[in-house]
């Protein structure tokens, strides 16, 4: 499998996430069963798929309204996987490591906290599914706009695997162009 590639500043994933999410409309969910990285979790720790999606939104709009998602949302040993080309994509395992290696460079470049807003989630068993768009200003005062797209792997109320799809140039721009906040 080639790896996602960066095309006039969209990630080719917008479009594999749309032309998956028709295909899984048009069957329904009973008609598929996961595969990929994520199977579905099996033995007493499996939380139902409606319990996994309110975990989810309820993390989202703490966000929302100024909380730590990740603090809220991911278990501390996840293995978090950013798709596509560039400095800051790749597996990050532990939450220090995501943190300190893909989050704190563009956060630190930002004046405020990235807001979202929730487009989609889907919940399938244990993965969940989150479309949202974040928008946040700059330290140099530019506004930061992204689209993502967040496969999550819960277990026990926290996501332990994810999967992250977003425009990668748009946050190489912020780290390039924008001095980090002073610490």
């Amino acid at each position: 499998m080639r790896p996602l590639q960066l095309r006039g500043g969209l990630v080719l994933a917008k479009r594999a996430l749309m032309l998956a999410s028709a295909l899984l409309f048009a069957i329904g969910p009973a008609a598929h069963a996961p595969t990929g990285a994520f199977p579905r979790a099996a033995g007493n720790d499996a939380v139902p798929e409606k319990t996994n999606k309110a975990i989810v939104q309820a993390a989202f709009e703490k966000w929302r309204a100024g909380g730590d998602v990740f603090a809220e949302l991911l278990a501390p040993d996840i293995v978090w996987t950013i798709h596509g080309s560039g400095p800051v994509a790749g597996t990050y395992r532990g939450l220090e490591d995501f943190t300190r290696r893909a989050s704190a460079p563009l956060v630190s470049r930002l004046a405020g906290p990235i807001i979202p807003e929730v487009r989609s989630i889907w919940a399938d068993g244990d993965v969940v599914i989150v479309r949202f768009d974040g928008s946040a200003t700059t330290t140099s005062g530019a506004p930061y706009r992204n689209q993502f797209v967040w496969i999550l792997r819960m277990k026990a109320g926290r996501a332990v695997e994810a999967e992250a799809f977003l425009d990668l140039a748009a946050y190489q721009r912020v780290i390039e162009n924008n001095r980090p906040r002073a610490q």
